[in-house]
């Protein structure tokens, strides 16, 4: 069965944002623990490119998929998980990239959506936070998605906020759905 294109954030309310994550379902991986099995032999490029056995896995269908059985374990890798299998997989920055945001509100009331290189949709709010690193110099922002995995914000999307945070004044930050996200580094 062929899975449904990612989601168009330009049509989409924040409403319809809410509602389709109510309605997304993942694998329960952090309830899966079974023995570890080995290397996958998967990598996710900084840039959010999936590779396996060296070949960037060109079906998007298949990296979504791979998407929803990725774990972060309590020693800070990644682990792609089954029920019955545990394998490595080396991920050189995030394992996500956010491609795409959309704001409704402004200042406090503003709430933002991000769509993911793998269609996945997250709202910044408290659960959610938007954190600020600076690697050689230059601002690195990161979106939390869920148990430990974040998604490094794309340069674009991230003007984009810088742009918010500068039209809402200072402190430099961006607020969404009642959170305040400072835009220093941490």
């Amino acid at each position: 069965m062929p899975m449904p294109p990612p989601p168009d954030l330009d049509t989409m309310s924040l409403a319809d944002v809410a509602k389709a994550l109510a309605e997304k379902r993942l694998p329960p991986v952090e309830n899966w623990h079974p023995t570890h099995c080995g290397d996958s032999e998967m990598r996710i490029a900084r840039d959010g490119t999936w590779f396996h056995q060296g070949s960037p896995i060109g079906r998007p269908a298949m990296v979504a998929l791979f998407s929803t059985i990725l774990r972060r374990e309590a020693d800070g890798g990644y682990v792609l998980v089954t029920p019955g299998e545990k394998l490595d997989i080396v991920v050189e920055d995030a394992p996500f990239v956010a491609v795409e945001v959309k704001s409704e509100g402004a200042g406090r009331t503003r709430e933002l959506a991000f769509r993911l290189n793998t269609g996945d949709l997250v709202v910044a709010d408290a659960a959610h936070a938007l954190r600020f690193e600076e690697h050689d110099g230059e601002p690195r922002p990161y979106l939390h998605v869920r148990a430990g995995l974040e998604a490094l914000v794309a340069r674009p999307v991230f003007y984009e906020l810088a742009d918010m945070a500068l039209a809402d004044g200072e402190p430099l930050g961006v607020w969404s759905a009642g959170t305040f996200f400072p835009m220093a580094a941490a």
